[in-house]
Order: structure tokens, then sequence, then C-alpha cells
């Protein structure tokens, strides 16, 4: 049974759409500024303290790559994204139960598991919409100002970022299966996901305390890395992935156990 799989499918393409042409229209406004402070950019990374490109994972911003890594993917792909995300998963089964829906659901011959299984499947509609769409939007944007990006690192900036959205994502449906208000799950989704990356950023100022990081989901996601050194952390990567899957199960439990 795959009906609610194509219904929560159906309500993603909307907001994914939106989503990319937001992202595109920033990109389109990034890519225009570029020409003009390109030679500017080595004054500026001299002019700001050395924290903020170690809270940011800024680096060489007076590349393309680099400046891309710090204007978008850092600060829109790193922290907006993922509070979709977690937003979006924390609605998945709160918004159902509060509005009664969840009751006719399970009136039909459909498992728990399998509503929980299918309502997470449907953010393969923002997954493929965004991390198609906006690479492809920036790869073009780079060249319309004579500039061009590695195709293999900026394919693998969005590649690598799938693991750490479904985390944010696995963060909002626990939270989804605990809390039968909407909105208080939602709220409480966003600002955990902040509040992580937040942590994240500021542990990376002092290495005595960088080890705090490492309870973070963005911790094991850098663009940076990934966009300038072309480095690729597939260990990293399969670390969250892995913790998606167990927020996943976690969230099936619970929501398996709990009177509804």
């Amino acid at each position: 049974m795959t009906a609610i799989l194509r219904l929560e499918s159906r309500k993603r393409v909307r907001g994914s759409i939106v989503l990319l042409v937001v992202f595109g229209v920033l990109s389109a406004l990034y890519f225009s500024m570029f020409p003009g402070i390109q030679e500017e950019m080595e004054v500026l990374e001299e002019a700001f303290p050395g924290y903020m490109f170690d809270m940011f994972m800024i680096e060489e911003i007076h590349t393309i790559e680099g400046f891309i890594a710090a204007e978008i993917y850092s600060f829109f792909w790193a922290l907006l994204l993922p509070i979709y995300f977690a937003y979006v998963g924390a609605g998945l089964i709160a918004g159902d139960v509060q509005n009664r829906t969840m009751d006719l659901t399970l009136s039909m011959p459909v498992s728990r598991e399998s509503i929980v299984l299918q309502k997470v499947s449907a953010l393969w509609v923002p997954l493929v919409v965004l991390n198609v769409g906006v690479p492809i939007v920036v790869y073009v944007g780079a060249r319309l100002i004579g500039e061009s990006f590695d195709p293999v690192s900026l394919a693998m900036v969005h590649l690598l970022s799938i693991p750490y959205l479904l985390v944010c994502a696995g963060i909002g449906l626990v939270l989804s299966v605990l809390v039968d208000h909407v909105r208080t799950a939602r709220a409480a989704a966003l600002t955990l996901v902040f509040v992580l990356w937040l942590v994240d950023a500021v542990s990376r100022v002092d290495p005595d305390f960088e080890w705090i990081g490492e309870v973070t989901p963005s911790r094991y996601y850098d663009q940076t890395e990934i966009l300038v050194h072309q480095e690729y952390a597939l260990l990293d990567a399969g670390i969250l992935f892995v913790g998606f899957l167990v927020l996943l199960g976690v969230a099936v439990l619970v929501f398996i156990r709990r009177d509804i």
C-alpha cells in the first residue's frame, strides 16, 4: 500500500519548487556580486577575525569555490535547509494526530510502521528537487560569469548533504511521535537543530572544546572541505546515515507503543 507515500509526495512538490526558486534567486544575486568584489576578498579575509572563519568554515573566499561555499552552502545549505527538514519531519505524525486524521488512517489496513516509513519516504521529493536543481543553477551561474566549478565536487557537496538532511528530518520525526501538538513539535525541532549547529560552530573556535561538536550532525558535513579541497568524507556521511536509521527506528518504536 503506497497511497500515503503518493499523497505525502504530492504535498512536498510545491514547497520544494519554492525553495528551489529561492535558492536560484539567491545564487544569481551572489554570482552577480562576485566579479565586482573578487579583488577585495583578500582584504576582507584579513579584516575579519579568525574565529569567524573557524565558526563558519570559511576558506579562500577570493575563489569562486570558497565564495559560494561561504555565502550559500555554509549558511543556507548547512543551517536553513536542515531547519526546514526538521520542521517538515516534526509535522509528519503530529500534524495528523492533532487534526484527528490519524484515526482515519489507522482504521485502514495499514501498519503503524508503514505509516511512518511512507511519510518519511516522501522526503525524496525535496531531496531530489533541491539536490538536482541547485547544483545546475550554481554550475550555470558560475559559467555565466566566466568561472567554473569542478562538477565532481559540486555533485559531492549535494550528495553528501543527503545524510545530514535526513538526520535533521529524523530529529523532527522523533519529536513528531512524542508530541501531539504540531506547533510544539516543530518549534522544538527547529530549535534543537539550530542549537546543535551553534554548538558545533562555537566549539570550532577553541581547540579545548572542539570535542563537544562531535555529537552534532553538522560536524560530519563540511561543505568547504568538499568544494575547496575536494575532500569527500564518506565515513562521516556513513555515520550520519546510521544516525538517521537510529532516529527512524526510535520514531517507529515510539509510535507503535503510544496511544493515539
